[in-house]
């Protein structure tokens, strides 16, 4: 019997690469996004053909792809020039952590792997269960403020708040990280940051070094109480920032720790 699903995929970002290898698809994929690290042996097997923002289309058209996953609007170029080329193109748009589930979901479906999608979700939400269940016996939940962006300063995206919730704390922008567009979440200044008082600061600053020395120097930030007990720490950005796995295992759970330790200190 033929298998009459994608054969050869191009993933334009990192979250595709990581649940088709985790569902045991990857022989599908011909294509990954430069940004790829999980799983670590992709960047060994597959050709990297694209950035976030922009893509190299002719390598793209050259390996013949019979469906090209891309996420948001920011790829919305890339999509088009695909899409006028004769390529059929999927753009997700999820931007919680339910959304992630059924992005996990959703995408086997389309290989041919749903039962082994639903399996790979349940354990995802398992996972999530485990925390939260550790993060409602804390004897205390910190304030949080998750940096996206320094320059300028940009609050975390929905599922980063949803998973500070699940890990124990309580982020201090919640009327923001409904926002799904980074530009809907900059903050003109750091005076509301100031003004909330966080307990913790966790840094992602989407491929770059967090600084936590540059965060503590901000005029006005020594008062805030991260800062005068020196927690602020750094998530990395392939853990957090990918709407997809990475985040609902490592990520959340990287974010308990500090905040069990957080909690336990009194």
């Amino acid at each position: 019997m033929s298998d009459s699903f994608p054969q050869r995929i191009v993933c334009l970002t990192e979250e595709p690469t990581e649940v088709l290898y985790a569902l045991g698809e990857e022989h599908r994929i011909v294509g990954i996004s430069g940004f790829t690290v999980r799983p670590a042996r992709a960047r060994r097997e597959k050709p990297k053909v694209s950035a976030f923002t922009s893509a190299k289309i002719g390598e793209i058209l050259a390996l013949q792809p019979d469906l090209v996953i891309g996420f948001s609007d920011i790829q919305a170029d890339i999509a088009r020039e695909l899409i006028k080329a004769g390529v059929e193109v999927w753009i997700s748009n999820h931007r919680s952590v339910d959304g992630i589930l059924a992005y996990i979901r959703r995408l086997g479906a389309m290989v041919g792997a749903h039962e082994k999608a639903h399996a790979y979700a349940q354990q995802a939400e398992a996972h999530l269960a485990t925390i939260r269940a550790a993060a409602a016996a804390l004897p205390r939940r910190p304030r949080v403020y998750f940096e996206e962006w320094d320059e300028p300063l940009i609050t975390g995206i929905r599922w980063v708040a949803e998973l500070v919730t699940i890990a124990g704390g309580d982020d201090i922008f919640p009327e923001l990280a409904r926002e799904p567009l980074a530009k809907q979440r900059i903050l003109a200044s750091g005076d509301p940051v100031i003004a909330r008082k966080p307990d913790i600061i966790f840094g992602s600053w989407c491929g770059k070094r967090f600084r936590p020395e540059k965060v503590a120097a901000r005029p006005g930030w020594d008062a805030m109480p991260a800062v005068r007990d020196g927690a602020l720490h750094e998530v990395k950005s392939p853990i957090i920032l990918q709407p997809g796995p990475a985040a609902l295992f490592d990520g959340v759970s990287a974010m308990h720790r500090i905040i069990a330790d957080w909690a336990a200190r009194g």
